[in-house]
């Protein structure tokens, strides 16, 4: 008698406030699971109504994973989270339930769903682009970028400065592009499926707006405030994440609060269209439409189909 195949594996992608975590809740309830952060900044510690992590009240009772990891002075990577993650995704597996990873950083979900190696790292080449970042600014390196391996500048927004620097870093040290590097849109292990939340523009919109005015009424400033005494500023990772970054030059008489808060609502609107794009670009993704009443059955029958083991010659022959 054969063992039982291990649970699929079930990642919930989309824009931002498409409804991610209200399908991944409704998910986990329905396939026994777990949810799985894969939110780059979801990690640290204090960054809770900028990243719209779901409070302990919210989550249903379901176990969450990677929330609260690091301090916002600690940098945070890529091949560092591929690691607990697929550490805890196997964890959840071996226990029989159904991990279900959700978060907004594309990159951090393909790391953990897809092959993927990482290409190494130099500290004395890491380094130095940091220290001509301090020295210039990240348009500056953006525009080496462009010069460099142009299809990744066109990729990478010119304030990113962390994913430049790390462009740069491939480009120097591999001699190749910077998209060499990434993924194939090839799963690590076939019994895995992505439901992607389909949201028209205008919709997902008015949703970001409405998220970043919560967030603003919520407290967001005085958590930025929190934050910065702990060292925010100081963070290689965390000083970036939209809406922290632009609360941060508030506070620092930079700019008014409702300049604060459209330029928060701006950096979101390009974000989720940049998100809508890369997974645009995977032809495996099941999507399904955010208001659609039926949206978890149909979710619910893509992950049947991805638990189906694949047909052995011998069953082709019968």
């Amino acid at each position: 008698m054969s063992a039982a195949l291990p649970p699929t594996i079930v990642a919930v992608v989309g824009p931002t406030a498409a409804g991610k975590s209200d399908l991944s809740l409704d998910l986990a309830l329905a396939l026994d699971g777990e949810i799985v952060n894969t939110d780059a900044m979801a990690v640290y510690r204090g960054m809770d109504i900028g990243t719209a992590k779901p409070p302990e009240a919210a989550r249903r009772g379901v176990p969450h994973h990677l929330l609260d990891l690091l301090s916002v002075r600690e940098p945070g990577s890529v091949a560092q989270f591929q690691s607990w993650a697929r550490t805890v995704v196997r964890d959840i597996r071996a226990r029989g339930r159904t991990p279900i990873l959700v978060g907004g950083s594309a990159l951090y979900t393909r790391a953990v769903v897809d092959r993927f190696e990482f290409p190494g790292t130099d500290p004395g080449v890491r380094q130095r682009l940091e220290a001509e970042l301090e020295q210039s600014d990240a348009g500056t390196l953006h525009e080496r970028l462009r010069q460099l391996d142009p299809d990744a500048a066109a990729k990478i927004l010119p304030d990113n400065a962390r994913r430049i620097v790390r462009a740069l870093e491939v480009v120097e040290l591999t001699g190749r592009p910077f998209d060499a590097t990434l993924p194939a849109h090839e799963y690590a292990d076939p019994a895995t499926v992505q439901i992607g939340i389909d949201i028209d523009r205008g919709t997902l919109d008015q949703r970001i707006e409405a998220r970043v005015t919560q967030m603003f009424d919520a407290g967001f400033v005085d958590e930025v405030r929190r934050l910065l005494d702990e060292g925010l500023a100081d963070g290689r990772t965390a000083s970036r994440a939209i809406g922290y970054r632009e609360v941060a030059a508030y506070l620092a008489g930079e700019l008014s609060l409702d300049e604060a808060r459209e330029r928060t609502a701006r950096a979101t609107r390009r974000f989720a269209r940049r998100q809508a794009a890369w997974h645009r670009r995977d032809p495996r993704i099941c999507w399904v439409s955010w208001d659609d009443p039926a949206r978890l059955d149909a979710a619910i029958a893509a992950v049947r189909v991805a638990a189906r083991p694949a047909p052995s010659p011998a069953d082709d022959q019968r």
